[in-house]
């Protein structure tokens, strides 16, 4: 058994060496935001103003994925001012918000930062997001994704979207990349 396996077997469960073969190639993370970032929960306020948690863990896992050199990216289906004040604290420069077609986004990425498909992965949790999962190198959907979602994906995570899951992942490319060491230490 590699070290990469050892570790994210020992983190969180047993995972295939084609899973960290898979793992070691990503230099994109995509994710969505409802249901991945966020509980999926939207709160809205007597004056129209909508509200959703983040998770800090998730920030936290986001902030080590940038400055172990992996890009992160987020394509939503919604629009939020939040979210761009979001991903301004935790430094994330690609959102795309508002894609009902989430494959434009994804193509645009890809020739943008002049990677190929095997080099991403992307998170998500319902429907929408299966056709960019489907062209992908790994593909993740969070534990309470939609049903149908879940058997398609090349990982399931073992925590729920917007209570951890987004960490979980970058934990595992960290992990699988020989990376998580290096990014220790990081605030958000």
């Amino acid at each position: 058994m590699s070290n990469a396996v050892a570790s994210v077997a020992t983190c969180y469960g047993p995972v295939s060496p084609q899973f960290i073969a898979r793992a070691e190639k990503i230099r994109l993370l995509i994710l969505d935001v409802d249901g991945v970032l966020s509980d999926g929960l939207i709160y809205m306020g007597n004056n129209g103003e909508e509200l959703k948690a983040f998770n800090v863990r998730d920030g936290y896992g986001v902030r080590c994925a940038l400055t172990s050199g992996i890009e992160v990216a987020i394509i939503t289906g919604r629009k939020a001012k939040l979210l761009e004040d979001r991903c301004a604290t935790l430094g994330i420069t690609h959102l795309y918000q508002g894609q009902s077609d989430k494959l434009i986004a994804y193509r645009e990425l890809l020739a943008k930062l002049s990677l190929q498909p095997e080099e991403v992965a992307y998170v998500g949790d319902d429907l929408i997001d299966w056709p960019v999962m489907a062209e992908i190198g790994l593909s993740v959907a969070v534990a309470d994704a939609h049903p149908l979602l879940l058997p398609r994906a090349d990982y399931v995570t073992r925590i729920a979207g917007g209570r951890g899951a987004v960490r979980e992942v970058c934990d595992l490319l960290l992990l699988a990349q020989g990376k998580l060491d290096e990014a220790k230490g990081q605030s958000i």
